[in-house]
């Protein structure tokens, strides 16, 4: 155990004195290169703004990673290496207007997935508990089928999470130290140094998003965030639960993401519009501000159910299945009576367009 958590010492520390180091140059490049976020009416931010902050991100956890993981143990590191670069390079290209943004949801983040998924990132959920087909498909099958919509749909929330200072990279930091923790305790060594990588990227690049921000993570690190906290989320293991109780918990560490995701696509959905095409100030932060909260507040009520979540992920890990089920019961409950009254919140309403979210 004190191994571990050394390892993962280090691997933070490398990370986040890495991406300290490397986020003002790669605003520099963004200035000099024109990935520059301008200011318009469906932005937060009235200056422009550099986008290669996920390039910080992405070079500062490979660094952490090349360095404290053994050379046996990187080998594994490889699909998720391959996916989160596809990620980061799409998403800048994106970024650039070099391609049509409808690319990276329908092929980048399926292919990224397949590749996960091709290298033995997938869930345990279906498999182990039942060894005959469920509507034709083995158990094994179905995992995969649930993976590919796990790591397409965190990648997308994370994508459309990014929209005021600091939001999506705190949340994800909340997410990669709540991971940390459960792998250390479950002697993960990979999943905790990845996290821990994660975790200080994330923290020394928000040292330079949080609001007022000097550069954005961009597209490319938005879904380069989201691919990792998915892979975590299917990564981390709980030997002592059982399948029909462990996949919560990465559910309520990502509940966040996921509850944001919700609200858009519900919201956007009753007025007959395509959820991730059409963008807006409709957001759960957006919905927030306009009930009277300022941007710091709004991203720090979102940090606080970041927290929550996490916390509640603990209940149900040291709980078992009757915590589970009282803490499934009332997040649901929960979800719902904040979807509907976030909806009859006032926010800046959208037309059919066709532009990122």
């Amino acid at each position: 155990m004190e191994g571990l958590i050394l390892s993962d010492i280090l691997a933070f520390s490398a990370a986040f004195i890495a991406s300290s180091t490397l986020t003002p140059a790669a605003r520099d490049l963004a200035f000099k290169v024109g990935l520059i976020d301008q200011p318009g009416p469906r932005k937060v931010h009235g200056t422009p703004m550099p986008l290669l902050g996920g390039l910080a991100v992405y070079l500062a956890t490979v660094f952490a990673i090349a360095v404290f993981v053994q050379d046996a143990e990187w080998s594994q590191m490889l699909g998720i290496f391959v996916a989160a670069t596809v990620a980061l390079v799409v998403g800048t290209l994106d970024d650039r207007g070099i391609l049509h943004h409808q690319i990276k949801l329908m092929l980048a983040m399926p292919f990224a997935a397949v590749i996960l998924i091709a290298t033995d990132m997938h869930s345990e959920v279906f498999h182990p508990i039942t060894a005959v087909p469920i509507f034709g498909f083995p158990g094994a099958w179905l995992d995969f089928g649930l993976s590919f919509v796990w790591f397409v749909g965190i990648i997308a929330a994370f994508s459309i999470l990014d929209h005021m200072d600091g939001l999506c990279t705190g949340v994800a930091a909340i997410v990669a130290a709540f991971t940390v923790s459960f792998a250390a305790v479950g002697g993960q060594l990979l999943v905790g140094a990845l996290a821990a990588a994660i975790l200080g990227a994330s923290l020394g690049f928000l040292r330079f998003n949080a609001k007022p921000a000097r550069i954005f993570l961009g597209d490319g690190g938005a879904m380069l965030l989201g691919l990792v906290a998915a892979t975590l989320g299917i990564k981390l293991r709980f030997p002592q639960l059982a399948p029909t109780v462990s996949w919560m918990i990465p559910v309520l560490i990502l509940a966040v993401p996921i509850f944001d995701t919700t609200l858009v696509t519900v919201s956007r959905a009753r007025r007959g519009l395509v959820p991730f095409s059409s963008p807006g100030k409709d957001h759960a932060a957006h919905r927030l501000v306009a009930l009277g909260l300022s941007q710091r507040q709004a991203v720090a009520v979102m940090y606080a159910l970041g927290l929550v979540g996490g916390l509640l992920a603990w209940t149900v890990a040291l709980g078992g299945p009757g915590a589970a089920l009282f803490v499934g019961v009332g997040v649901g409950v929960a979800g719902v009576c904040g979807i509907v009254w976030l909806e009859r919140a006032p926010y800046e309403r959208q037309g059919v367009v066709s532009e990122d979210v």
